[in-house]
């Protein structure tokens, strides 16, 4: 193997525009970890957000003054190439799909533990695997905290607010699959879209103003595009419902907390709004491959990009209007 490898970096915090193709050391995985040749990687909202250092509450974590991370992409599909010390469940030549730890998907090679990777079925193709992770997981979890499927007789009314982006795609599919009468907010161009996914109702909230339906029209409420009033939400869900907070917006500053905060204060004794921190979850991502292997559930692609226009897709989704997942192909693919 080379010692070096291409990826595209950005080694001060700043926008998208601004990531160049360099060369680096290939990583060397160390005790539970794999070294896993990319052969595609799913962008997200997030990723931009760790490129421009916003909120700067995260800096302390993500680098104080510079990225520690200077290579984005969190969702990897790739083959294990070669393996560190101690590591269980993995084999060299298998072909596998997880979230990785701070980034690095961006590139010809990326270390991740085992404990965080999933096998892929033969019949998914890796471009549909790397979108699952943290898409696919994020809106796996919300509907767990919202309690459908879950905590809701009969057929629970459920609103999606931001519908046709990446985790809307899936959470829109999972509370159908869920056995949930989904109302969905997006463009109207994305109607027709989300509406095959298994939506009953679309409408743009930017038109047709949350405001203007009656209280307590749902069960659960998942807001995904943010900026909605937490009392508006709240007026919205019934009695016992659950308002699902997953979008992380907010100031430059301190990002979502203060609205993290007025959602506990409109919670107390009720739990009613809840804020989502999801979290790399295994069991979950195997479970998303087996309805995809089945055809219950499909990952929206809007675009393939090829590694050497990954700057390219990056700059798309900090524009805001992705449409699913956009997905990079690994530079060997």
């Amino acid at each position: 193997m080379n010692q070096s490898m291409q990826a595209w970096s950005r080694e001060t915090y700043g926008a998208a525009d601004g990531v160049t193709l360099q060369s680096i050391p290939v990583p060397t995985p160390g005790r539970g970890e794999v070294l896993l040749r990319v052969r595609a990687t799913a962008l997200n909202a997030g990723d931009v957000r760790l490129l421009l250092g916003d909120p700067l509450l995260v800096r302390p974590v993500y680098g104080l003054t510079r990225p520690k991370h200077p290579v984005r992409g969190m969702e990897v599909a790739g083959t294990v190439v070669a393996l560190g010390p101690d590591v269980v469940g993995a084999e060299l030549g298998e072909d596998v799909v997880g979230e990785l730890v701070g980034g690095g998907g961006l590139g010809d090679y990326v270390s991740v533990p085992a404990s965080r990777l999933v096998p892929i079925p033969p019949d998914i193709a890796p471009e549909s695997a790397a979108c699952l992770p943290v898409a696919g997981g994020t809106a796996w979890q919300a509907l767990d905290l919202a309690g459908v499927g879950l905590a809701h007789a009969g057929t629970p009314r459920v609103l999606i607010i931001g519908a046709s982006g990446g985790v809307g795609t899936f959470a829109v599919q999972l509370a159908a699959l869920r056995g949930a009468e989904v109302w969905a907010t997006c463009r109207a161009r994305n109607a027709p879209l989300v509406e095959r996914l298994g939506a009953v109702r679309t409408f743009d909230h930017r038109e047709s103003p949350l405001a203007d339906l009656p209280a307590g029209r749902f069960d659960a409420i998942v807001d995904i595009a943010g900026g909605m009033p937490l009392r508006e939400l709240k007026r919205l869900v019934a009695p016992g419902g659950t308002v699902v907070l997953v979008t992380g917006d907010g100031g430059h500053v301190l990002g979502p907390i203060p609205r993290m905060l007025r959602a506990v204060f409109l919670s107390i004794g009720s739990r009613s709004i809840r804020p989502l921190a999801a979290t790399p979850r295994p069991e979950v991502l195997a479970k998303l491959l087996e309805l995809v292997a089945d055809g219950r559930v499909v990952p929206v692609v809007e675009r393939e990009y090829p590694f050497s226009e990954a700057a390219t897709a990056l700059s798309r989704i900090a524009a805001g209007h992705a449409v699913g997942k956009l997905v990079v192909t690994g530079s060997g693919s």
